[in-house]
């Protein structure tokens, strides 16, 4: 039989770029990851690399100077980077919803400027909706933008940045008041402004200070920061769209393509599992004969093999129903929830597997063991994904009395 998670129906081009990105992985990315991990050093050579191979411009059109190719292989090409290094999949992930977001909603005049740039990894996205206090209630922003003259005027705090430190354009959700008046509900008065500043550390542009790094159990390398704004003055034009108003559903259309990623990410750190479990379970003896061989490490592996199959059925998918244009919340966050929990699981089963050596850094499911619970609470936790589906569920099969 093939190696798991394979994906009927993809077309020359999609095969070749895939092939590409997985041979780099494998000669780029693995050789090194852990050991980047280690140090929290970000992989700024495996980035370089990813820029030459087109990956950051990978969605954006091809009138912009991307690819133009769609959800499907983009999530694909994330399947592939996650299973070297999670970390890695967040850089590009980031700047791919901030990209996403320009090409469904900005301007013309905000994607000539920025798009074409993005494509080339010149400019680097991230974009910023949590808060210190705000968790997954979205509608509790405190963060606001008031207009003045031709400007808006930013204040507030936000949290878990991905990207802010090596970042230079941020898409921030604010409050926005002008328009709204006061009982209007929350997300009716929500704005996405796009931020330009400088890569790295302090006051990154008068207004704007990107602290230190936040230390993180996993997840490292990517550089995870808070944002925070005092004064921060924007330009009328810099608000996404051009009007205001419109952020709430700007930045859900983004999280629903990025749950889409999640998922990529989760079947790309379970398939690694189960590479490192499978492999492990043929060297390891015990009782005269490899691990492999005893009935209780065999149903490990069946198990593990299943569920890395059935996540990657579901976020191929959640991809291919966002291509069509039809509406994908739903199986957006089905793949989401599944995928990340049987990472979790297949990720512990490989630990297991291991036994005492899978507690030492040396070996590197100790490093996936750190990196999967990420992935239970980013792009929303499964909480929030039961939400979104039970709710979806409910307008399919109403009750008709």
């Amino acid at each position: 039989m093939s190696r798991l998670a394979q994906t009927a129906g993809l077309t020359d081009v999609q095969r070749e770029i895939l092939s590409t990105v997985r041979d780099f992985v494998d000669k780029e990315i693995i050789p090194v990851a852990t050991q980047l991990e280690h140090r929290d050093e970000y992989p700024t050579q495996i980035v370089e690399g990813l820029k030459e191979l087109g990956l950051f411009g990978l969605m954006i059109p091809e009138e912009y100077g991307g690819l133009g190719e769609s959800l499907l292989t983009y999530a694909l090409c994330v399947e592939e980077i996650a299973r070297g290094w999670m970390s890695v999949s967040g850089i590009i992930n980031t700047h791919f919803i901030v990209a996403y977001m320009l090409k469904q909603h900005g301007t013309q005049e905000q994607k000539d400027t920025f798009l074409p740039r993005m494509a080339l990894g010149e400019v680097r996205g991230a974009f910023s909706m949590s808060e210190p206090a705000l968790g997954s209630d979205v509608s509790a922003i405190t963060s606001k933008g008031v207009k003045e003259g031709g400007e808006y005027v930013l204040n507030g705090q936000k949290m878990w940045l991905t990207n802010g430190g090596t970042s230079t354009l941020v898409a921030v959700l604010c409050r926005s008041d002008e328009g709204h008046p006061e009982g209007t509900a929350p997300h009716k008065s929500m704005t996405t402004f796009l931020v330009e500043k400088e890569a790295g550390f302090g006051e990154v542009r008068p207004g704007l200070t990107i602290p230190g790094k936040i230390d993180k159990m996993g997840y490292k390398g990517v550089d995870t920061t808070e944002l925070i704004m005092d004064g921060l003055r924007i330009p009328a034009n810099r608000v996404l769209g051009g009007t205001t108003g419109r952020g709430f559903y700007q930045m859900m259309d983004g999280v629903e393509v990025g749950r889409v990623n999640v998922a990529a990410r989760g079947c790309g750190v379970a398939q690694r599992a189960f590479e490192l479990g499978v492999s492990y379970a043929q060297q390891r003896h015990t009782f005269g004969k490899p691990i492999a061989q005893h009935q209780a490490i065999q149903f490990k592996l069946a198990e593990m093999a299943t569920k890395v199959e059935a996540a990657h059925a579901m976020m191929v998918n959640a991809a291919r129903k966002k291509d069509s244009g039809e509406r994908n919340d739903l199986e957006a966050g089905m793949a989401k929830y599944l995928a990340s929990e049987y990472c979790k699981e297949v990720v512990e089963d490989a630990f297991r597997i291991h036994g005492g050596y899978g507690f030492s850094k040396e070996y590197e499911i100790e490093r996936l063991y750190r990196e999967a619970p990420m992935l239970l609470i980013g792009e929303g936790t499964a909480e929030i994904q039961k939400m979104i589906i039970g709710r979806r569920l409910l307008e399919e099969y109403r009750f008709q009395g």
